[in-house]
């Protein structure tokens, strides 16, 4: 069972998350796609490297699921992180409408829907191509968490050095997939803001991918790399 504050961390950093990524997503309209990135990334990583020592900075329920699976932690432990996750998500998400709802005209709070799953124009709807980009992506994500913040064979569980590497992923896969699909890579990053809005376009799609994505590489990382614990 994890800590009360581990659960307080995970809860801070998922919300900060929303927070910062779906405010950049309001106040540029959706079409500063370098803000949003940059918005999304930077914050992932100095919330990853501020709670890494605490709760070991997953602010993602994928990332939970995937560590779960390779035994880095109890299926308990990531069931608690993941309602802590939804929570804060939840909570930022409704911050922003009650803070920003009004000023822009942003009915979906930053929510993470692109071209292939908003379901607005039919010729461009493809839910399996943002299912395989989406897992693609979160498989990067989870790769680059076990290479430079889980192994310690890599930069030894630095906190910092880890937590750039995260972000900067983040950032590169919201520039190269975002417009397509979001690139949230994150089920509670979604979650927020379809419950405060109530938009549930494709929403499955940002469970299914992730898990798939992150599960994949976590199996990927051990088998291939033999994961020190």
């Amino acid at each position: 069972m994890p800590t009360h504050r581990a659960v307080v961390a995970e809860f801070v950093g998922t919300f900060a998350l929303m927070f910062i990524g779906g405010g950049a997503i309001i106040v540029t309209g959706g079409d500063n796609l370098l803000a949003i990135a940059l918005a999304h990334g930077l914050i992932l990583a100095v919330m990853v490297s501020a709670t890494m020592h605490i709760s070991g900075g997953q602010i993602n329920p994928a990332v939970s699921i995937g560590l779960a699976l390779i035994k880095k932690q109890s299926w308990l432990q990531a069931g608690v992180f993941i309602i802590t996750q939804l929570a804060g998500a939840i909570a930022a998400a409704f911050v922003l409408k009650w803070s920003l709802g009004g000023a822009f005209a942003v009915g979906n709070i930053g929510a993470t829907l692109g071209a292939l799953t908003d379901g607005v124009d039919a010729d461009k709807t493809n839910v399996p191509a943002a299912l395989l980009l989406e897992a693609i992506g979160t498989f990067f994500l989870m790769f680059v968490i076990l290479g430079t913040a889980v192994d310690k064979r890599g930069v030894g569980g630095s906190a910092s050095i880890g937590g750039f590497s995260i972000g900067l992923t983040l950032a590169a896969v919201i520039l190269c997939i975002g417009p397509a699909t979001g690139a949230s890579l994150n089920p509670a990053r979604s979650f927020g803001p379809a419950l405060v809005a109530w938009e549930w376009q494709s929403h499955w799609v940002y469970w299914a991918a992730p898990i798939v994505g992150a599960a994949t590489a976590s199996l990927v990382y051990k088998t291939v790399f033999s994961l020190q614990k």
